[in-house]
């Protein structure tokens, strides 16, 4: 039984993520998204009470699907119709991840994968565990049966219909009640000679019928398994005189031949029991073995949607509109109202957005004012971007972009005691093994990169960099403070309608206070330091 939640036509097997994952999360701040999507929201009266501690495995599972980028436009929309799904259906979701989760803990717990431990290479013990985990398999894929069934509002999207399509055939009712049937008649096995029966205390005693023949020495033969079944007798005590009166009179057979003290035949009688309930439990092996790993990628793919959900409500705690983004051609890039994620969530703000719109540009450039806002503008598009090619919603009113599985980032780095060499080593070694990895597709943004030299040097750096990455068909986003770089591509590319290149500016009003809005606008001579120096200073 496969689930494919994640993937339309295959469960996530080897799928191919960005390289350089860690330098991504660090760079885009993505930490804070996986935080806040493992928190449960708590409500009341409508209003936020609590968040829950954090849940690792959504915040793992969460790093993992957003570090794998989906390949195709139809990838996309079939798990952005899944999350769509999700969120009108959140109990669902839910109750899926817990089911699943409950499943996974007691199946440990029974010993699952765990043959070399005390006691499990005890046959006897190991085909208890085997019928407990057939309890537990059939009466979770019940509960998930009884969800899908109760749903008051059908499911929309193409993923969650066929998975209910398919677990309600694999595991159908008629399977169900053989399944059950089954299980119950062999429940002596694994109920031990005591339990509770709407209150009163109960025997299970087995009940097999054999028909056979007796060969010379009273061997059996020709054996045939007429019947199996598991009976209940009110409890007495050991030792009392109606447990011994009982153990009598079962003893008896119509020809008022007893066994009860005969311990050959007790032995016989057990090697029998555990043949008989091997054998019919080897019946439901078929059904043990399509669903072994089915818990596993249910509760790893629940656990993306659900994480999914929980982000959303983060989202809109934040005030913070959102959208399922658009996929275009990768020259293209145009959205509305864009908001940083992450700043957001740290500072517990809606920020600011940005609007912009992009046709046939292969480089951006972004200069202007310190502390214009650049950067974030810079990975508020790089967190879109990741969240799009992962089938997330985007914090956007409005976002279309291409797909770009090779995703790159190069952001300056504070100097520290683990670098082995100066800083601007550090980012040269940094770019050659971004170099190394480009492909079709590729994406790069720069943040004040090289900036860790002389203006003039790093302006002829960036400028080479850039110019031989832009004519490889490298998509590349650059926020700089070397204004003879940016000066110098704008030169070039002034005259020439299909340079690809397109000009951002923070936006700085005539007093300097910044906007923290990008405009188009040709590259200055300034960053408007002595902005900041007034600010810190004074005049």
């Amino acid at each position: 039984m496969k689930v494919c939640l994640l993937y339309e036509d295959r469960e996530r097997v080897n799928e191919k993520t960005y390289y350089d994952t860690a330098s991504i999360i660090q760079d885009l701040g993505l930490k804070a998204i996986f935080l806040a999507a493992s928190k449960k929201l708590v409500y009341e009266n409508g209003e936020v009470k609590k968040a829950e501690k954090e849940d690792t495995y959504l915040t793992d599972t969460l790093r993992s699907v957003m570090m794998t980028p989906l390949a195709s436009a139809d990838e996309i929309v079939f798990r952005q119709s899944i999350v769509e799904d999700c969120i009108k259906h959140e109990d669902l979701i839910r109750s899926l991840y817990l089911i699943s989760a409950e499943v996974l803990k007691k199946w440990n717990e029974l010993g699952r994968g765990s043959r070399d431990k005390p006691g499990m290479s005890n046959p006897v013990t190991k085909l208890v565990s085997d019928i407990k985990v057939l309890h537990l398999f059939c009466e979770s894929l019940s509960k998930i049966k009884g969800l899908l069934k109760q749903q008051e509002e059908p499911l929309s999207s193409k993923g969650l219909k066929r998975f209910m399509a398919e677990l309600l055939s694999a595991f159908s009712d008629e399977r169900e009640a053989f399944v059950r049937k089954v299980l119950d008649d062999i429940s002596f096995y694994t109920d031990g000679s005591d339990r509770e029966d709407e209150g009163r205390r109960q025997v299970v005693r087995p009940r097999i019928v054999i028909e056979c023949g007796l060969e010379d020495g009273l061997k059996f033969s020709s054996l045939k398994l007429e019947e199996v079944s598991s009976q209940s007798a009110k409890f007495y005590k050991p030792g009392s005189t109606m447990y011994k009166i009982r153990d009598f009179m079962n003893s008896r057979t119509p020809d008022s031949f007893s066994a009860v003290n005969d311990v050959r035949i007790k032995e016989q009688a057990g090697i029998l029991e555990y043949g008989i309930v091997s054998y019919l439990t080897d019946e439901l092996r078929a059904f043990t073995d399509e669903f072994n790993s089915f818990f596993d990628r249910l509760h790893y793919q629940a656990a993306f949607y659900l994480a999914a959900v929980q982000l959303k409500h983060q989202i809109d705690r934040l005030g913070i509109k959102w959208c399922f983004p658009a996929v275009c051609d990768r020259r293209d890039l145009e959205f509305t109202e864009l908001k940083e994620l992450v700043m957001g969530i740290e500072q517990r703000v809606n920020v600011i957005g940005n609007s912009c719109c992009f046709k046939k540009k292969d480089l951006l450039i972004v200069t202007g004012a310190n502390q214009g806002g650049k950067s974030t503008f810079l990975r508020s598009i790089g967190i879109a971007q990741v969240m799009m090619q992962c089938g997330l919603m985007v914090t956007a009113e409005a976002y279309s972009a291409g797909i770009f599985p090779h995703l790159f980032v190069h952001f300056t780095r504070r100097e520290d005691s683990a670098m082995n060499s100066g800083r601007l080593d550090e980012e040269l070694n940094r770019m050659d093994k971004i170099v190394e990895q480009l492909g079709d597709g590729s994406l790069l943004l720069l943040n004040e990169s090289f900036a860790t030299t002389t203006e003039k040097d790093g302006s002829v750096i960036a400028y080479d960099i850039t110019r031989a990455l832009k004519e490889a068909g490298v998509r590349i986003l650059t926020v700089t403070h070397l204004l003879t770089f940016a000066r110098r591509i704008h030169e070039e590319s002034a005259d020439d309608p299909e340079s690809g290149v397109e000009f951002l500016s923070a936006e700085r009003k005539q007093d300097g206070t910044r906007t923290f809005r990008m405009i188009r606008h040709d590259p200055e001579l300034t960053s408007f330091g002595l902005d900041l120096y007034r600010e810190i200073v004074g005049d």
